[in-house]
Parts: C-alpha cells; structure tokens; sequence
C-alpha cells in the first residue's frame, strides 16, 4: 500500500465500477456499484490487491413505494468497513454469485435469498438456512411488507 488511507486505495481500487460513493461515518465507505460489475469488484478488490475480507452480506427493503432492494457486501481491512451496495428492482431482484472468488460466501448468499427473496445467479448450494421446509414461497421475512398472518400455524 501507499501513502493512501485505506479508504482512499479503496476507492482507487473501485473506481472502474463505482456509479457513486459516500462515506456515512469515519472510516466508512458506501460504493455503489451495478450487479453485473460486482464479480469483478470483489476479485479486484479481494484476489488482485488483498485490499481486506468479506465481513456479511445484508439486505435492504427499500420500500415498496421505492420498488427497490439492496444488496450490501461489507469488507473489512483493519477498522475500515467499505460497503458495495447493489440496487435491485424488488420485483425480479438477482445478483451473481461470489462463490467462484470467495468459496465460503455460500452462507451470505443463501441468506440473501431466503431473507429477501434476491435470486443469486450461480450460486452452488440454495437450501433452506433459517426457515422451514414447508415455509410459503415468495413470503420474505426481511421485506418491510412481511405480515406474520401470511403464515398459517398448524400448531394453533
């Protein structure tokens, strides 16, 4: 590394595919980036610098007025977090898989699609990981329109 903070050799690194950025707090980073340029985002800034590590993957309901999801990746080098944020319609919401780059990412991933109902393209292993078998399909627990009575309890 440089001279450079890590934040600044982040967005050094990213720039081939950032639309925009802003950091929220210190030693923050937000990278806001299309679904199709995160594979080659996260081998850059993972395999090809060794910038940091995956720390989670999350999601976020933006709305159903705003009729979008985000997809977030958090990586980490020492106390400094950048964050790609993908932007999805909520209607046919799909990121590509990161297994090819980072092999245990599997368990983000799988979340990701139980919890928001995003489709990860390529993914290797799409079993359940929190809900049941028998859980009601396109009903996401994470979704700001969740409602519990869409579930029926057989025990009551």
């Amino acid at each position: 590394m440089t001279d450079k903070t890590p934040l600044q050799w982040a967005v050094d690194i990213l720039a081939p595919w950032t639309k925009s950025t802003n950091e929220p707090e210190p030693n923050r980073l937000d990278v806001n980036i299309d679904a199709a340029d995160l594979p080659a985002a996260v081998k850059a800034f993972v395999l090809d610098t060794k910038w940091g590590y995956l720390a989670a993957i999350t999601g976020l309901d933006l709305g159903v007025e705003a009729g979008e999801l985000e997809a977030l990746y958090h990586f980490c080098s020492g106390p400094s977090v950048v964050t790609l944020r993908i932007r999805m319609p909520r209607t046919d919401p799909s990121v590509p898989s990161l297994f090819s780059i980072i092999p245990s990412v599997t368990f983000y991933e799988r979340e990701l699609m139980e919890m928001f109902g995003v489709t990860v393209v390529g993914s290797p292993n799409t079993d359940r990981l929190f809900l049941p078998d028998d859980w009601p399909a396109g009903i996401y627990p994470l979704r700001k329109d969740f409602d519990p009575s869409q579930i029926k309890n057989p025990k009551a």
